[in-house]
Formats: C-alpha cells, structure tokens, sequence
C-alpha cells in the first residue's frame, strides 16, 4: 500500500505539487492522467525518494519514505521496477546485459540464477532470445519491452511507468497497454502509471487520478473520471479521446 499525504513541491520558486494526497490500492493498476510538465513523473521519482518533498508523507508498506536513512532507501528501492519514458538502456550493452543491471547489485545472486531470470523476465515480456541483441537493432515497441523486462527482473511487488506509450505508434502502444495489464494479472504487482495519453489510461488502469495546476481534481474509476462533474476533467477527458468516427 502506498499513501501519499499533502505533498508539496517547488522548484526555483514554481510550485509544482499543491497538497497532493492519493492512495495507490494493492495489485491494481493507479493511473496518474495530466498534461505534461505538470510534476507527474516528480510524484514517481518522490515514492521512491529520489527526489524529496517541501512537506507532506509518502509511506510504502507503513514506512515513511521522506525521513528514510539512505541505506533503508536503497532496501525499499529493490521492491520497485521502473520503466523510464525512454526506456534508458544503455546503447553499449547487450539486451542481456541492460535487463541484468538491477541484479549487479545483489551478490548472493549465482550467475546461473541471473541467467535464468533474464530469461524468464524477456521471456514474460514476450521478447525471447534477444538477449544477444543490441539496442540500436530494436525497434520503439521491442525497447520499450526491454525496459520492462528489467523493471521486472527483481520481481518486484511494485512497477511504475513513467509514460509508457509516449513515441509510440498506435498498434505498439496497444501492445505494451495490454503487457501492463498482462503483468498486473499474472504478477499481482501494484502499479502506477504517469501519462497523458487518455486513450491508453483507460486501457490500463483500475482507478485514475487526474492531475491539474499541482492539485488532484478528480480520482476514482474509470465510469467516475468519465462522468464526472469537474468541468476542467470532461474538457481534458473529452479534448484528449477520439471523436466519434476516427480511429481508436
């Protein structure tokens, strides 16, 4: 369980977060909707105190994350996969090598146990036998699974998404909409997931949150977000969806 609580936060005198409080339930999929630059991926990198609020809790699993000691830091760090807008992998590496990484840090690890868990981590993420492959051969879709497969790896209870869909064409983004929901079924994992493309949020997500001007204007589900009485979240819901007619 994640409970954020009147969170705060400035950056060279701009507020960016105005009293944010959310709770993410466990093994369902919280979606964060809100334009961009509006402080979305801030709010993931707080839970997992990369990055410190000017006031307000985040507790994970009861514990305070805002006060942790830097080793407790790196504890709670190892239950949370991370999939970056980008997907960040190292151009150098090997698809192996980039799913490895997380593991680098874990010695009890034997090396016949991380070759077994890169595997089955491209294996869940339906990109088997790539581990030889190098990055700049992948097309947007396959990086984006790579990221997710080492977001994974640990088999952690948490993922978060930062953008997951963002450069991608419709069909891909469809694909990793429905690896999400894979993921989440077949793992139990909690996830959170930052985006302004509505259209894939209601594919993924359980609950919703909508963000605007720092502030939470709306959070529940899907038929809730769609229907409700916020004049500011039916303009950003209806300006972002298809109109009747266009494709989905």
């Amino acid at each position: 369980m994640i409970e954020i609580r009147d969170i705060w936060k400035s950056f060279d005198g701009k507020q960016v977060h105005r009293g944010l409080s959310l709770d993410i339930p466990e093994h369902e999929t919280t979606v964060i909707l809100g334009k961009s630059g509006g402080g979305k991926s801030i709010l993931l990198k707080m839970i997992i105190g990369l990055i410190l609020p000017d006031s307000g809790t985040i507790q994970v699993d009861g514990r305070e994350v805002t006060t942790m000691a830097y080793s407790d830091l790196r504890a709670l760090r190892r239950k949370f996969g991370f999939l970056f807008q980008g997907a960040a992998l190292f151009d150098s590496m090997s698809v192996g090598e980039n799913v490895a990484l997380p593991l680098r840090y874990m010695p009890e690890q034997k090396k016949t146990d991380i070759t077994a868990r890169i595997r089955e981590a491209l294996r869940t993420v339906g990109l088997e036998n790539t581990e030889d492959l190098m990055p700049s051969s992948l097309s947007g879709g396959m990086r984006k699974r790579v990221g997710l497969a080492r977001a994974i790896v640990q088999t952690p209870p948490y993922v978060l998404y930062d953008e997951p869909t963002t450069g991608l064409d419709l069909g891909t983004a469809d694909e990793i909409n429905l690896l999400v929901n894979e993921l989440r079924d077949r793992l139990g994992v909690t996830s959170i997931v930052v985006t302004h493309d509505v259209r894939s949020a209601f594919v993924m997500g359980n609950r919703f949150a909508v963000l605007d001007e720092g502030k939470f204007i709306a959070a529940g589900t899907a038929d809730e977000i769609r229907t409700s009485g916020n004049e500011d979240v039916r303009k950003y819901i209806d300006s972002s969806l298809p109109m009747q007619g266009e494709a989905p």
